[in-house]
């Protein structure tokens, strides 16, 4: 899995009056925890951009004063308006210990419908994966090669390999749709 590196400063005043200055001057409040010690630092709001903004997952070095940590980001709050960085947790990550994260889908093969005229719709983007730190993938494989025209592919029918996925197994992942102008023509050559 990739890895990231971002740098912190701890934070010796906590609370909102705080936090809101650190925001004005472009920071973002975050804490780290599931280590011996949780740790409140603020990060600059530019670091995130390769982090948050993207659809891949990684593991991110944690450079907090000189304390090296390794980390997956848990949670990230933004405002409900204009949707600015609020808030971010971080867990740390430890040798042998499993952790829950939102692993992002590639698909791979070519399908049968498409390739008739239907439309490959995503359902769901990322699935959620629990796994030791090791064997966190970079993505979660969904092979389409078997999917005609109005066939969906689930949740349960992807392998797991190293890790578990813990997204309902009855949820689509994606469908293969039949366009309009296929379905007339599909209707038209019934009827003769």
């Amino acid at each position: 899995m990739k890895s990231l590196e971002i740098v912190g400063f701890k934070r010796a005043n906590l609370g909102k009056t705080d936090a809101k200055a650190l925001r004005l001057d472009a920071q973002v409040p975050c804490v780290l925890y599931g280590g011996k010690d949780t740790v409140h630092f603020s990060v600059p709001a530019i670091l995130f951009r390769e982090l948050l903004y993207t659809p891949e997952a990684h593991i991110v070095d944690l450079n907090v004063e000189g304390t090296l940590y390794r980390a997956i980001v848990q949670d990230a709050q933004f405002h409900p308006v204009n949707e600015m960085l609020l808030h971010v947790d971080f867990l740390e990550l430890e040798e042998g210990k499993e952790v829950k994260m939102d692993i992002p889908i590639k698909y791979v093969g070519v399908s049968p419908g498409v390739l008739a005229g239907g439309k490959l719709v995503s359902k769901i983007r990322k699935v959620k994966v629990r796994a030791s730190a090791e064997n966190l993938p970079d993505f979660v494989e969904v092979n389409i090669s078997g999917m005609e025209l109005g066939k969906s592919i689930k949740v349960g029918a992807v392998e797991a390999k190293n890790y578990t996925i813990l997204t309902n197994a009855a949820a689509p992942i994606a469908t293969i749709t039949i366009p309009r102008a296929l379905k007339g023509e599909m209707a038209q050559a019934g009827k003769k």
